[in-house]
């Protein structure tokens, strides 16, 4: 089982690098702030995922893990703030 559980969250890992590439890609071409701050916490959230795979921590050192999803998750609410302050064409 726990195997099943260590793939999985590979699996995740890989899913969230590349979909961080992706946006980073439509950074890198349309210089909108919104992909730069999804392109940064998909890469956290792949961090976070990966980590959990790697190390299996304990329950004293998991909620570290977990900040870094909060950090993430933080992002993409700063992306859509900044996205919404800016004025219209």
């Amino acid at each position: 089982m726990n195997d099943v559980i260590v793939f999985l969250q590979a699996t995740s890992a890989t899913g969230a690098w590349v979909s961080g590439l992706i946006f980073l890609r439509f950074w890198r071409d349309g210089h909108d702030p919104l992909f730069g701050f999804f392109a940064a916490a998909f890469g956290l959230l792949g961090l976070s995922w990966a980590l959990l795979a790697m190390i299996s921590p304990t329950e004293d050192t998991r909620p570290y893990v977990y900040g870094i999803r909060l950090v993430a998750f933080a992002l993409i609410i700063g992306g859509m703030i900044a996205k919404n302050r800016q004025s219209s064409p």
